[in-house]
């Protein structure tokens, strides 16, 4: 009778993603520009996989977790920005309830997995930068394999109960979605049932994920900072700065954005102001990040210059 009852409830089997009303100049600018990102996100981070892959000399922890926060990335911004260009062209607005729910599912997860990913990574700088001696017995390859391995497999729990409650959410009408992607906050301004437990376990369920990883990567820099003031020389404050001075940029963006779209008391106040946040996080991290490690960080730096140098000597024999 419950299954029955829960089926008569559930009218709604489809939604309908508004995307960015305006005209239509302003959605080919856009749908252009959401594509012109995607090409450059996916470009920059197959690209920081390969070269990590391909330079001996990279073969660290450091871009091991790069790498995987790299791939990471591609996977998060191809689960929505693709479905959001079709949305922005009017081509592809609809999304079936299942479809909506598995995206997500899938951004959530992998935007707890990168929480806990940088958390790794800020560890790993720790020990590099605090205990330079024993860096290579603590971090080894088996250990750095396996805070990746839970990174991922934390991730993706975290996030699996709320989903689960989130599924059993009624909804009895209307189903347009203010959004160019399904999220949180949208099902709950939409369902015709109590949402307060999901918005307290939404919050709860944050608040956790962001605060560990959080408290893992400022005590990480509150050690690291400490080291580095203690080091003699302005040169080797430099030097062990600039090892961690790309992942701090990252750390902020991303924490920053984070914070604001998901440790909230209210789901339901912020709908605007949301969908302009998500396309930072969706879209321009994901692209800065390759970006800010390319930029500030010498070691990539000088395997991206030997790896070009290499293409055109290749090139110019080839034609020769």
């Amino acid at each position: 009778m419950a299954g029955t009852e829960i089926r008569n409830k559930t009218n709604v089997q489809k939604f309908v993603l508004l995307g960015f009303p305006g005209t239509w100049y302003f959605r080919m600018s856009l749908a252009g520009a959401f594509s012109v990102m995607y090409v450059l996100m996916i470009t920059g981070n197959v690209s920081i996989i390969a070269l990590v892959r391909t330079q001996p000399h990279l073969h660290t922890h450091m871009y091991f977790f790069l790498c995987n926060l790299s791939f990471l990335e591609i996977w998060y911004t191809t689960a929505c920005v693709p479905k959001a260009i079709g949305v922005i062209l009017g081509t592809n607005q609809t999304i079936s309830f299942t479809v909506c729910l598995l995206q997500l599912f899938v951004l959530l997860s992998l935007g707890a997995t990168e929480c806990f990913l940088l958390a790794a990574m800020a560890y790993d700088r720790y020990l590099a930068i605090c205990h330079p001696l024993r860096y290579s017995s603590l971090m080894n390859g088996t250990f750095s394999a396996q805070l990746t391995f839970l990174s991922w497999l934390c991730g993706f729990l975290a996030i699996s109960v709320l989903v689960s409650l989130i599924s059993r959410l009624l909804f009895c009408g209307p189903n347009v979605i203010n959004h160019f992607l399904c999220n949180i906050d949208s099902w709950i301004a939409l369902s015709c049932t109590d949402t307060r437990l999901i918005e307290l376990a939404t919050f709860i369920d944050s608040f956790i994920v962001i605060m560990i990883s959080c408290v893992i990567t400022l005590v990480s820099y509150i050690y690291i900072i400490a080291t580095i003031l203690r080091l003699p020389s302005a040169q080797g404050h430099q030097k062990a700065f600039s090892t961690c001075s790309a992942h701090l940029t990252v750390v902020t963006i991303w924490y920053s954005s984070a914070i604001f779209l998901f440790v909230k008391p209210s789901a339901k106040d912020t709908l605007d102001l949301n969908e302009t946040v998500n396309i930072f996080n969706t879209i321009v991290t994901p692209l800065l990040n390759p970006c800010i490690y390319t930029l500030r960080n010498k070691e990539v730096k000088e395997a991206l210059g030997k790896t070009v140098r290499g293409m055109l000597c290749d090139f110019r024999k080839a034609r020769v």
